[in-house]
């Protein structure tokens, strides 16, 4: 048995220590992602640096090549808005970031990028219709020009059924949720209240395009919209995912009612609550602003409080009211007590307060 010196960290997601390695690419990866390099076999061949055996030309070839001259190689043209995926990722992007790597050299050749990098990208979505559930085929169309994103009822229909201004659109992969191994959760503000959007592609490397592609109109956006940003500024602002999800109690603002179990979204400085995580509007959405502006998180509920059923209570007080949730463990209770807290101590940029005063004036 030899022994392999390996890298610190995963080529493809970046987790520390990895044990495996493609003795073909002379990259070092962990567990996850070798399970991954083993779809594409015929370009990746992997084994364990610490229980395979290893020949000395494969010590000496992984010694020569390694994660730093294999990203050389392989990422060359990496576009700045295309999402580079680490381990906390779904499967989808992994396995795709390491096919467009490896199989497709798309950072290689420039043209192949053309499926998210030319400003305008039209084709077919499976849409899970707002009312009955159903997932149905529906044409999409993405234009840089027009600023948004449009999807149509009928194939030959001349307008769309919904224009999703790319200045205010989000996408985040949710394949747990929509319970599609593709499933993309796309948002949108509509009158300045959140719009879900569920969709599907069987092709895995066409939905992961279609993200890209968002993310590219995204950061075009955001350049023309602030002039002078430098790119590390705007790529976090492209796509983000969700803070936290998962099911608390609420009750409404007298307090006296009972409490009834929703499905909470964290978006940001959004808190949405919805009573199915698939409904394509929220029930209602909270802002919770920071620490200067008066906003605290409280761990339990104040004495008097009635009607609930979990025991793990929490209490938002904002400058009009206090929210009060529960949860179903005390591990759902810290989890939920430190997402909020994170927003509270970070102090609100100029546009926060734009949002808080919109939220306001909600009806």
């Amino acid at each position: 048995v030899m022994v392999v010196v390996a890298c610190s960290y995963c080529h493809c997601c970046c987790r520390c220590d990895p044990e495996w390695a493609s003795y073909t690419l002379g990259v070092f990866v962990c567990q996850s992602c070798s399970g991954l390099h083993r779809n594409i076999s015929q370009i990746s061949k992997v084994k364990s640096v610490l229980l395979d055996p290893w020949s000395d030309a494969e010590v000496e070839f992984m010694a020569s090549n390694g994660n730093n001259a294999a990203k050389a190689k392989y990422e060359q043209k990496v576009p700045v808005f295309y999402y580079r995926p680490t381990h906390t990722d779904c499967q989808l992007l992994r396995e795709q970031w390491i096919r467009a790597k490896y199989e497709r050299k798309e950072f290689v050749c420039v043209e192949r990028q053309e499926p998210y990098s030319a400003g305008y990208r039209e084709g077919f979505l499976w849409k899970r219709g707002r009312d009955n559930g159903q997932f149905l085929s529906r044409k999409c169309i993405l234009s840089e020009r027009d600023g948004a994103l449009k999807y149509y009822n009928k194939h030959d229909a001349r307008e769309p059924k919904a224009l999703m201004k790319i200045h205010t659109l989000n996408a985040s992969f949710q394949p747990g949720k929509i319970g599609q191994p593709h499933g993309l959760q796309v948002t949108y503000l509509k009158d300045n209240s959140t719009r879900n959007i569920f969709v599907y592609h069987k092709d895995g490397k066409e939905m992961v395009d279609w993200f890209n592609a968002i993310r590219a109109a995204r950061f075009h956006y955001l350049q023309v919209a602030f002039p002078g940003a430098h790119h590390a500024d705007l790529v976090p602002k492209l796509t983000r995912n969700y803070i936290k999800e998962g099911y608390m109690e609420k009750t409404g603002p007298k307090h006296t009612e009972g409490f009834k179990k929703r499905w909470f979204t964290m978006d940001d400085r959004r808190l949405m609550y919805f009573k199915d995580p698939l409904d394509a509007y929220a029930r209602g959405e909270v802002f919770i602003g920071s620490k200067e502006n008066s906003y605290i998180v409280l761990p339990g509920l104040p004495p008097s409080t009635q009607g609930y059923h979990w025991q793990f209570g929490i209490t938002i007080v904002t400058p009009d009211r206090k929210f009060l949730f529960t949860c179903e463990t005390e591990e759902e209770q810290q989890d939920w007590m430190a997402a909020f807290q994170g927003l509270v101590n970070r102090p609100m940029l100029p546009q926060e307060y734009a949002v808080e005063a919109h939220f306001k004036h909600k009806p």
